[in-house]
């Protein structure tokens, strides 16, 4: 085990954390008893990197920039050096277990992350902690920062309120092509100005709503039939697939324009943004397309197989590819809403079939490019 560093006003109770440059240790303030989060990182480390002095200017620049706190945003309290380290102390995080920290070996810092390990949020928790993330987000962005490191082990959780931490990569919001942060988290086109925030946040929330891991977007999985219904969920997911297109002119522009979007959400169903009209066969009733982003394109180049979610309204529709009944790994047809995994990424010709409706056309749709369907027969006289 590490030994805990000397510093100057604290005592080092235990390490709570582990960085690529840095640890975090549960230290004590000597004179007032006060708990802390305090991380320190050598001054000279081994390789020649000089993590401590990029810190040190993001710590800088932080200062500089920001006239007043923000409650969403890890306040730090303390920033010094010895002659083997930089030290900062900052908000302790609640326990893990919910209860208030304390110093024993048992206590774990209460992140995002592992809140997550046990699956999705509650619609109305996602959205709360969706607020507070792009709250912070656009705190620093009105400021001409970008943070470049938004993933849910960066979120701590403060008297039960999620707070974005570490500041180790904050810089300039500027369009240069960047690979530092954590690279599942990075957009494809690797300018990291607000937009790249944006696209991290999307996917922080994509994992909120969903349970999934951010590699398995745009995958809805069980959270499918969910999101149908509700249209808080159906809303988080509408921002989370906005703000993780491939282009980075399709996304939000800042996160303050992301939090809008987010709290002006619907209060009907979640199908609500109309994307295509066609005729139905036989002189039926107008067809309606919907989705969160029916047209999102991911990647700027589309991957030779990809995972596309269907979803429609009545439930139970059997979904027909290319004049083909799609069946299920274990023989059934597949039935809306569900994703079926591993589509070749080019044109299909979709359409929907159920019982006692005649069947629902999409028309042709490009899987390289749309990844999510949600159609609606149109409704029988009389029917709400």
């Amino acid at each position: 085990m590490q030994p805990a560093p000397e510093l100057p006003d604290f005592d080092l109770v235990h390490r709570i954390g582990k960085g690529a440059f840095g640890t975090v240790w549960l230290g004590v303030n000597r004179t007032t008893g006060q708990r802390r989060a305090v991380k320190v990182i050598p001054l000279k480390p081994e390789g020649g990197a000089d993590p401590a002095g990029r810190e040190i200017v993001s710590l800088t620049r932080l200062e500089s920039n920001l006239r007043r706190t923000h409650p969403d945003l890890i306040a730090i309290h303390h920033v010094g050096k010895t002659a083997e380290h930089l030290f900062y102390a900052m908000d302790l995080a609640d326990d893990v277990s919910g209860a208030a920290p304390e110093t024993d070996a048992s206590y774990r810092p209460a992140t995002l992350e592992s809140r997550l390990a046990a699956g999705p949020l509650p619609p109305e928790a996602c959205l709360d902690c969706a607020r507070q993330l792009l709250g912070a987000l656009a705190f620093l962005h009105e400021a001409g920062m970008v943070h470049r490191d938004v993933k849910p082990a960066n979120c701590l959780f403060v008297d039960g309120r999620l707070k974005l931490a570490d500041f180790g990569l904050l810089t300039d919001a500027r369009t240069d092509v960047s690979r530092l942060g954590t690279e599942r988290y990075m957009p494809p086109d690797g300018r990291m100005d607000a937009r790249a925030d944006v696209y991290a946040a999307g996917l922080v929330i994509y994992e909120m709503a969903t349970g999934m891991p951010a590699h398995r977007f745009p995958q809805l999985g069980a959270r499918a039939r969910d999101a149908a219904a509700d249209p808080v969920l159906a809303s988080l997911i509408r921002t989370a697939l906005r703000a993780c297109q491939a282009e980075p002119e399709a996304r939000f522009h800042d996160a303050a324009a992301m939090r809008a979007a987010l709290l002006a959400a619907p209060d009907g169903p979640p199908a609500k943004a109309v994307i295509r009209r066609r005729a139905l066969l036989a002189g039926a009733a107008a067809l309606l397309l919907l989705g969160a982003a029916a047209a999102v394109a991911f990647w700027p180049r589309a991957p030779e197989r990809v995972h596309v979610n269907f979803t429609t309204f009545p439930f139970e529709a059997t979904i027909l590819l290319d004049g083909v009944e799609r069946r299920a790994p274990g023989g059934g047809a597949c039935r809306t809403p569900c994703t079926i995994e591993s589509l070749p990424a080019r044109p299909h010709r979709v359409a929907f079939a159920r019982e006692g409706a005649e069947d629902l056309h999409a028309g042709v749709i490009d899987f390289a490019r749309v990844r999510e369907v949600v159609a609606r027969w149109p409704q029988a006289r009389g029917e709400k």
